[in-house]
């Protein structure tokens, strides 16, 4: 099975929780609504035909210009991207899955958005998802143990977020 399948496939069982698609792109990519990203991919690890057993990464990336005159030009809208890399171990095929979601929940600057976790699912979710909330600040709902993992607990920020802006001391320590 690949993309147009998986892709009729998961239209066909979760209707509007499918939100759009890219199976032209290098590595092809469905969209699914924040709100069902749990439902989905615990469909897709115990169907016995599909197996995706294996998250092999869960990453974030940030959509957002902070120049000014670059940003004018971009044709979407600031906003970040929760990337699900899986795998099935037993068909030997990939498939990526992903969540669009707001840079700051109810665009109030500081509140971070909230996707649930899929932790429940796959078990390596744990630590991807807190690597994800530390450096690009996404909140995974239902996260057993969301806390920071690289960075000390009270650093301020997420420092992958493109408009981060480093501290010039941290406890003392000058940074520049």
């Amino acid at each position: 099975m690949r993309g147009k399948q998986f892709l009729d496939r998961l239209t066909k069982r979760f209707g509007d929780a499918i939100t759009g698609s890219n199976l032209e792109a290098l590595d092809p990519w469905i969209e699914i609504a924040p709100d069902s990203i749990a439902e989905v991919g615990r469909y897709l690890k115990t169907e016995p035909d599909l197996r995706f057993d294996m998250l092999c990464d869960l990453t974030v990336v940030d959509y957002f210009e902070p120049d000014p005159k670059k940003a004018a030009k971009v044709s979407w809208q600031p906003h970040l991207e929760v990337v699900y890399h899986l795998w099935s171990v037993p068909y030997r095929v990939s498939l990526v899955l992903k969540v669009i979601l707001p840079r700051w929940k109810d665009d109030r600057p500081g509140s971070l958005p909230t996707v649930p976790t899929v932790s429940s699912v796959w078990r390596t979710a744990d630590w991807h998802e807190r690597e994800a909330y530390d450096l690009c600040g996404v909140e995974f709902a239902g996260h057993p143990n969301l806390r920071r993992i690289l960075c000390p607990e009270d650093w301020v920020g997420h420092p992958l977020r493109k408009d981060y802006e480093m501290p010039l001391e941290y406890h003392g320590i000058r940074n520049r």
